[in-house]
């Protein structure tokens, strides 16, 4: 079904099926009709690939997906939409609509039923009050993917990009870097959404690491590192990380020289490689060697 971003006829569809936009699950559909292509030929939807897309609205970029991947399956939350999709979609048959949760859903499950043979990548329009939940759960699942990509709120997509050892960065930057390399493709306008947000938006691009670039001897301490680095972002990392690791300040001392790292550093100047050495060291002074 052409025409999706039409507000004339994204009211009419609306009417007809009695539907209202839900403020709870934070919907904003999209009626500027460049931005959808553009998330589905740079988000990897071609010939061979299957795209799980989270989030459907009323399927605007379902529809650009299907066009021109192998298969997409959509998964949407709002059961009231699925009427809805059954029409702005009939016109598609490598489409596969399930109306659930994504963060209770098998997505393993999911791969293994619908893309055999297939390279496997996600596209979304993530609601913002959800975004880093749904990517750190894609991630952290190692689920075969090639990649993710997702429109999110402006800020949130420049921490997500953000270079390590810039001013941006923070405890998600270094998440999605150690499993990912993030880019940020092009920025939205709030005016190419109904009903409009108050903040702006943009697509990124993760590339998952094919070759487990980067591995933690403890990937669950690792985090734990990252995130207590972060967890004062006014204080230097020595004094973030002795309010709460857990630890003797004395031994975060010695971890935090024995990796290398200035004692005056603040958690934002850090690298990849010198938050693995430094949890590394950390696990060595919390074992006592």
């Amino acid at each position: 079904m052409e025409n999706l971003t039409d507000i004339k006829v994204i009211k009419d569809i609306f009417e007809r099926h009695g539907f209202s936009f839900s403020k709870g699950l934070g919907q904003n559909f999209l009626i500027n009709p460049t931005v959808c292509p553009r998330i589905a030929e740079m988000g990897g939807a071609a010939d061979g690939v299957g795209i799980i897309e989270i989030g459907t609205g009323v399927g605007v970029l379902t529809h650009e997906l299907a066009k021109r991947a192998e298969k997409v399956v959509a998964i949407e939350i709002d059961e009231r939409l699925i009427p809805i999709l059954d029409e702005t979609l009939a016109e598609h048959n490598n489409v596969k609509v399930i109306n659930g949760d994504v963060m209770k859903l098998d997505l393993a499950e999911i791969i293994k039923e619908n893309f055999e043979g297939l390279e496997v990548a996600v596209c979304a329009n993530l609601p913002y009050y959800i975004t880093s939940p749904i990517i750190m759960m894609l991630l952290e699942s190692r689920l075969p993917l090639t990649s993710i990509t997702v429109m999110v709120q402006k800020e949130a997509g420049t921490r997500l990009c953000a270079e390590m050892g810039t001013r941006d960065v923070g405890a998600v930057t270094a998440a999605v870097r150690y499993y990912s390399e993030p880019k940020l493709l092009f920025n939205v306008s709030r005016g190419s959404f109904m009903p409009s947000p108050n903040v702006d938006s943009c697509v990124i691009k993760l590339e998952l690491h094919k070759d487990g670039r980067y591995k933690a001897e403890d990937e669950a301490f690792f985090f734990k590192t990252v995130r207590g680095a972060f967890s004062q972002r006014r204080k230097n990392l020595l004094n973030s990380l002795s309010s709460s690791m857990g630890m003797e300040k004395a031994a975060i001392s010695a971890a935090v020289e024995a990796a290398g790292i200035p004692a005056n550093a603040r958690p934002e100047q850090l690298s990849m490689e010198d938050f693995l050495r430094l949890s590394e060291k950390l696990i060595l002074m919390r074992n006592g060697e």
